[in-house]
């Protein structure tokens, strides 16, 4: 018997931390997320390291911000050499395995997890990568458009729908294996579901849950494109929003769809606690996203912003070692990493002096800390990189374009006041601006992202011309070790493959 903890990592996509403010909001059907909370560390100010998927993500494994992952945007090459939690928990004896989404992009498609069960549902080439040469340019063809708000409604199979039914069934195939216990590791496995992301479509019996919903309109509705500040300004540019016309009934419909598809995320995620239950293994289970949602707060949607409905995730932890409860210091994706590995014994020594994320473990067992949370944001809808700390109440946003903006969020959750020109904040602010510049060379910053896309439109142009060899992932089925095959005992077999083993 090993001491070190299973681990079961839940991980959604687009989900709005604001909807989680003590677990799930009382209002959400999501029963079984809200009997994980109960049993839960639940983190009530976690932020993404950068507001999109893939730099979120990569940040995410490695407790590392995008400016040194160089995972800057969705098209941006995952070094094979950046190490993962997936890698050092596997260095430690784990058996690493991932069913759906990463958003890996190049041709390392595994980043440290022994087994991966799905591919993925979006391209692991250079095709999406910005270009700040040419700022205000639309790339029709891959960018968010409204099109997600304006189609919203209902479906009973869709692109996405696919994808995350066979994440699941992936995923409790893999618990069940693990239950037969022919592997004695102890296991880490990453289950990763791309909803509640849009487009926003969701299955009648879900959407049938948010018949009579209050909360179908956001609380602070749109606010015109001349009061917006710049980098609204950009991100609703590059969702062509001047060609859609969003009304009312749209925007409740989005939402209502979006809430439809936690309902459906809760029915998956409880699929999988069930199963363990059932096959009476014990593990400590972390349940997170990559980024959030406006979804139509101050008329802005999806994510690409700092405002804590893009930037603000859920995070819950139930382990052992930490109690359940409510933590309301502010924390990271970017502390996933090393949590991991300070719940799972495993020593991170060799690269805590490159690892900019910290273990929250002792926030669980009522400790406290006083660091600030780090954003960066250098992909589409952006001209230059923007960054940002939240410390304490504040949050204070810097970009080399844009004029500094300065958020109370204790008085001001909505962040509708910029209070970087008011007289009364200017040690704030001069405070908050030391702490950026101290932390970010912004000229250095933007240089290494234009170095980054230049390369990479060159190399993409490149091998889409002649025999096209694409790095998409393709999950190995290995035919002849499944089921019944005639160099196997059936007797033997029937029996290690049954749980619980027959009396």
């Amino acid at each position: 018997m090993t001491t070190k903890p299973n681990i079961l990592i839940i991980m959604v996509d687009q989900l709005n931390g604001t909807l989680f403010p003590d677990g799930p909001a009382d209002w959400l059907h999501a029963p079984h997320l809200k009997r994980l909370a109960a049993r839960s560390t639940r983190f009530q100010n976690c932020y993404t390291a950068s507001p999109l998927c893939a730099p979120g993500r990569a940040s995410f494994m490695t407790g590392q911000l995008p400016s040194r992952t160089g995972v800057y945007d969705n098209a941006a090459e995952f070094a094979s050499s950046l190490p993962t939690y997936a890698h050092h928990l596997r260095r430690a004896g784990y058996h690493t395995c991932l069913s759906g989404k990463m958003h890996f992009v190049g041709p390392d498609q595994l980043h440290g997890f022994e087994e991966r069960l799905t591919t993925d549902i979006y391209p692991p080439d250079f095709g999406w990568t910005p270009d700040y040469r040419k700022p205000g340019e639309r790339i029709d063809w891959w960018y968010h458009n409204m099109g997600s708000v304006t189609g919203a409604g209902v479906a009973e199979i869709t692109n996405q729908m696919e994808y995350d039914d066979e994440v699941a069934y992936h995923a409790n195939r893999k618990l069940y294996d693990l239950s037969r216990g022919h592997d004695d590791r102890p296991w880490c496995l990453t289950v990763s579901f791309t909803h509640p992301h849009d487009p926003y479509v969701a299955r009648q019996k879900y959407w049938d849950l948010y018949d009579d919903c209050e909360h179908l309109l956001p609380e602070v509705g749109p606010i015109p494109y001349a009061e917006q500040d710049a980098h609204s300004k950009r991100i609703l540019d590059a969702n062509d929003h001047e060609n859609f016309d969003i009304t009312p009934e749209q925007v409740k419909r989005a939402r209502r769809a979006y809430f439809a598809n936690i309902s459906y995320l809760d029915d998956k995620i409880g699929e999988l606690l069930q199963t363990l239950e059932d096959t009476r293994q014990e593990a400590t289970i972390m349940f997170v996203a990559d980024h959030g949602d406006m979804l139509g707060e101050r008329g802005l949607w999806f994510k690409m912003s700092f405002y804590d409905g893009s930037a603000r995730v859920p995070m819950m932890i139930a382990a052992p070692d930490m109690e359940p409860g409510l933590v309301t210091t502010p924390v990271s994706n970017i502390d996933v990493c090393p949590t991991l590995c300070d719940l799972a014994g495993v020593d991170m020594n060799e690269v805590m002096p490159w690892t900019q994320g910290e273990s929250i473990v002792a926030l669980g067992q009522g400790g406290s800390r006083d660091t600030p949370v780090a954003m960066e944001y250098a992909a589409e809808g952006s001209y230059a990189p923007l960054v940002s700390l939240r410390y304490g109440k504040w949050k204070f946003n810097m970009c080399a374009l844009d004029p500094d903006q300065l958020f109370d969020i204790d008085a001001d959750p909505h962040e509708l006041t910029n209070l970087a020109e008011v007289p009364a904040h200017q040690g704030t602010r001069t405070q908050l601006r030391a702490k950026a510049l101290a932390r970010w060379d912004l000229d250095r910053f933007d240089a290494d992202v234009r170095h980054s896309q230049a390369g990479r439109w060159v190399v993409y142009e490149a091998l889409r011309n002649g025999a096209y060899f694409p790095w998409d992932f393709q999950p190995l089925q290995l035919a002849s070790e499944r089921y019944m095959r005639n160099h196997m005992d059936l007797n033997v077999l029937e029996e290690n493959q049954r749980f619980p083993r027959g009396e």
